[in-house]
């Protein structure tokens, strides 16, 4: 009946380590994010690494953690750590 609620929404917050900076690893991570309809931020970070947040159902969610892992064409992941955070509400998926 009404017992079936909207998918369980999430948040992760994920370090991607490797040659991913200057390979349109954050635009590619955003074009990603919009095809399944997350949303949060992706940024370089000071050491080289890039900063992905993804906000959204848990399924899609778990596609895009999945895609971190090898990202675009040019990028070299060499790993990826991620975190589980409260749930936040972003409009979009932005480049920082």
């Amino acid at each position: 009946m009404g017992d079936h609620q909207a998918e369980q929404r999430i948040c992760y917050r994920c370090l991607v380590g490797g040659r991913v900076q200057g390979v349109f690893f954050r635009a590619s991570a955003r074009e990603q994010a919009m095809r399944l309809g997350v949303t949060g931020y992706a940024r370089n970070l000071p050491d080289g690494r890039v900063e992905v947040l993804v906000c959204g159902d848990a399924p899609a969610v778990a596609q895009l953690r999945d895609w971190l892992r090898t990202g675009p064409a040019a990028a070299r992941v060499t790993g990826v750590a991620c975190e589980p955070l409260d749930y936040q509400s972003y409009a979009d998926f932005t480049i920082d």
